[in-house]
């Protein structure tokens, strides 16, 4: 030991790594993972590994889906502003919309939190998000992990992926592409806005436009540009999972990165294609706004953004008015925008 230059026990926390912020959080969680209870999980948290019991929500011959996804760059907005509390419901949005258009029912959800400096009131505000996205679901928050990282990540930035766990009974798998036909219908589900996608071009907008995150909205009344771009992304699950059910629904396409052109042809077989009527909706002023700001095509903005469409789904036309009605009485204002032809 040299006297003349002593040296100090070194800690974690003098690492940049505070245990007991971690436990603070986990402590403001369990609450919010209790909200979310529902048959088959009890949404308790501190195990190893979280628990589902399928027969308990009423499964009897399953098949498990399941979905990873995250945020993007729609975090730098949250972490830019200040503005936390929308980006868990995204993060379960673009998990549980994947799962549920395959036909599953969204079960249980986890996520992982990844930070270079854990701040419990920032890190509480993001999974309250994710709570709430988890009751709009209807699945239990069973889980998670959160990482502080020193290093990794500066001192105020963080990351999320959340995962999703769903079931669909054995021979109710979507798409049902053996009983797809030209002359389907295909109906469109409004979204909130961007939701979660092409936020890299959205900032590059924003920043040609001119505007802070704090200036008021050109294209939302009473909100400013952060709170117009952080509308968190639409969970279509108690809508459709009925009509899903009922064998109502032949396909859904979850429109996320690649828009409408790229992700309404993959709940289709090879043998068809969509129709779109690109007259049956206008873009929504958001839309409007940045492809007038960006100087934007129609085509780069069909493949990039969802373009006010959120969901997709594939019927059958003798269903078309059932399906509309049960869609309205969900409160969505749901529209026909095409049509399935041969490829």
């Amino acid at each position: 030991m040299n006297d003349e230059n002593p040296q100090q026990p070194l800690t974690y926390k003098d690492s940049g790594v505070d245990i007991d912020a971690g436990d603070a959080l986990v402590d403001a969680i369990k609450p919010l993972a209790a909200s979310t209870r529902r048959p088959g999980a009890d949404a308790a948290l501190g195990g190893f590994g979280g628990l589902f019991d399928l027969k308990a929500a009423g499964f009897s011959d399953p098949i498990l889906v399941s979905g990873a996804d995250g945020v993007g760059t729609k975090l730098l907005v949250a972490i830019e502003t200040g503005m936390h509390e929308t980006v868990g419901v995204d993060l379960v949005a673009m998990c549980v919309n994947d799962i549920l258009a395959q036909g599953a029912e969204p079960l249980f959800f986890l996520d992982y939190f990844a930070t270079g400096r854990l701040e419990p009131g920032v890190a509480a505000k993001v999974v309250a998000g994710v709570a709430e996205g988890c009751r709009q679901a209807g699945c239990a928050l069973v889980g998670g992990e959160t990482a502080e990282m020193p290093g990794m990540y500066g001192a105020n930035h963080y990351d999320m992926a959340g995962f999703a766990v769903g079931a669909v009974e054995r021979g109710a798998v979507l798409p049902r592409t053996s009983e797809m036909a030209a002359g389907d219908v295909l109906i469109a589900l409004p979204s909130s806005g961007p939701h979660s996608n092409g936020y890299s071009l959205v900032r590059k907008i924003v920043e040609r436009s001119g505007l802070g995150w704090s200036d008021a909205a050109p294209f939302a009344e009473g909100a400013t540009v952060g709170e117009a771009l952080l509308a968190p992304t639409r969970i279509y699950v108690k809508a459709l999972l009925p009509l899903i059910r009922a064998g109502k629904l032949k396909g859904l396409a979850h429109i996320t990165g690649g828009g409408i052109t790229e992700n309404t042809p993959r709940m289709l077989p090879d043998h068809l294609k969509p129709k779109i009527d690109l007259e049956a909706w206008a873009f929504p002023p958001v839309f409007e706004w940045m492809q007038k700001i960006g100087q934007i095509s129609d085509t780069e903005m069909l493949r990039t953004f969802n373009c006010g469409v959120g969901m997709i789904v594939s019927v059958a036309a003798d269903d078309v008015m059932d399906v509309l009605s049960a869609l309205a009485e969900a409160d969505e204002s749901a529209f026909v925008i095409g049509e399935v032809a041969e490829a």
